[in-house]
């Protein structure tokens, strides 16, 4: 799984570095990004478009068909519709959730933030990111750039990953560490 894991951060580094140095030439790097902050939010919302970036059963024609239908359906115009069809015409497809979280890092290191990974067990509102920001700053001693998605498998709290560190406070969390604890105890 490591090596898998592996082959996917370095295709997807590849492929958000393009994509940014392209996005960077046409003056472009918040619109790209904003456009591939839509397209996470469509993967996330479809089970059908899941399966199609992550079934190897599509065959590369028909992946750059399906793709390049989403892409003027959703209205991704020039680079960022262009860069999903190249994707899909390379068989890459499955790259695409690691490429869009390298793109951000690679953005936000542009603009001399850090990148973080934040996970909330429900929408966080326009204050809480605020104040997430405010102290994720504190900590780190830089602007931080971060990117929410909401788990309500964790039932409350956070789990925040930047770089390498990673902080859960999240219930879910809480709750399984209490049970190993009773367990021990019983």
């Amino acid at each position: 799984m490591a090596d898998t894991t592996s082959l996917i951060s370095g295709v997807a580094q590849r492929y958000a570095s393009s994509l940014f140095e392209l996005a960077l030439e046409g003056k472009s790097e918040q619109a790209v990004g904003d456009e591939l902050t839509r397209l996470e939010t469509m993967i996330t919302e479809s089970e059908d478009f899941r399966r199609l970036i992550e079934s190897p059963v599509f065959s590369a024609d028909e992946q750059f068909k399906a793709i390049s239908a989403i892409a003027d359906k959703a209205e991704f115009q020039g680079l960022v519709g262009n860069f999903l069809r190249v994707v899909a015409r390379n068989r890459r497809l499955f790259a695409i959730p690691g490429i869009i979280r390298a793109y951000r890092a690679i953005a936000a290191k542009h603009r001399g933030e850090v990148s973080a990974e934040v996970v909330s067990a429900r929408k966080l509102t326009a204050a809480q990111e605020k104040e997430l920001a405010e102290a994720l700053k504190s900590v780190t001693g830089q602007d931080v750039a971060a990117n929410v998605t909401v788990d309500p498998s964790i039932l409350g709290g956070l789990i925040v990953k930047i770089g390498s560190r990673q902080i859960d406070t999240s219930i879910r969390t809480k709750l399984s560490t209490l049970k190993l604890a009773l367990k021990e105890v019983g």
